[in-house]
């Protein structure tokens, strides 16, 4: 599904560099009027305790947040806005690329993670996915957490034994969510109800010990794929 498909999308903007703010602003709005898409830019903040607050005056769809905010973690302020508003959705666009900080975004309930290069028909685009429920990773963030995955480093991994306990249509399941399919992209595909398609995943979180589609998403990503299939 394209922007033009979608209502008007409300984003709020977490940054402590009024450049930044400013700058992706300035982007995102040209790039709606030379499109005719409907992202709308609601609101700015450029600090943790800011961020929480708007997120629970504005109510946005989607929440563009950086890491580093001076009093605090842009996935602190993730926790507490999707604690508050859990139909907000939170996509995390930072320059940092650490070793933990993807597992620990999608742990904190982030929607994806993107980093500050990506243009704007991108950034647009992934905002869009991110509104529809899908788990957006930057190409650039799943070559560095796969290489760390080989060669043994962090960030942490999963257990396989759990990956082992996974039924043949679960594992399918979990393949599909870490592609970024919703629940009826999954449904229609696996020719499956809604609510089996649910049950399915609840199982999944169960196994695997984790309460959120993103977090199954980067376990995924981040693990020997072979050893799911």
């Amino acid at each position: 599904m394209t922007l033009t498909a979608l209502k008007s999308i409300d984003v709020l903007i977490v940054d402590d560099s009024e450049l930044v703010r400013t700058g992706l602003k300035t982007l995102l709005e040209a790039h709606t009027r030379a499109s005719g898409t409907s992202l709308r830019i609601t609101g700015e903040a450029s600090t943790a305790a800011a961020a929480v607050a708007e997120a629970s005056r504005l109510q946005p769809d989607v929440v563009l947040m950086d890491i580093r905010l001076p009093d605090g973690s842009g996935l602190e302020a993730c926790r507490k806005i999707l604690a508050n508003e859990p139909e907000t959705k939170v996509l995390i666009l930072t320059s940092v690329i650490d070793d933990n900080l993807v597992y620990d975004a999608m742990s904190s309930g982030a929607h994806g993670y993107l980093l500050k290069e990506i243009n704007a028909q991108g950034l647009c685009q992934a905002i869009v996915d991110v509104a529809l429920g899908k788990f957006i990773l930057d190409p650039t963030v799943t070559v560095h957490v796969l290489k760390l995955v080989r060669s043994g480093s962090n960030p942490p991994t999963t257990d396989q034994d759990k990956f082992a306990t996974l039924s043949a249509q679960e594992r399918r399941v979990l393949a599909l969510v870490a592609e970024g399919k919703t629940n009826k992209e999954i449904a229609e595909q696996m020719v499956l109800s809604d609510k089996t398609v649910k049950n399915y995943l609840s199982n999944i979180f169960e196994k695997l010990k984790i309460n959120r589609r993103s977090q199954a998403a980067v376990l995924y990503t981040t693990s020997n794929r072979s050893q799911l299939k």
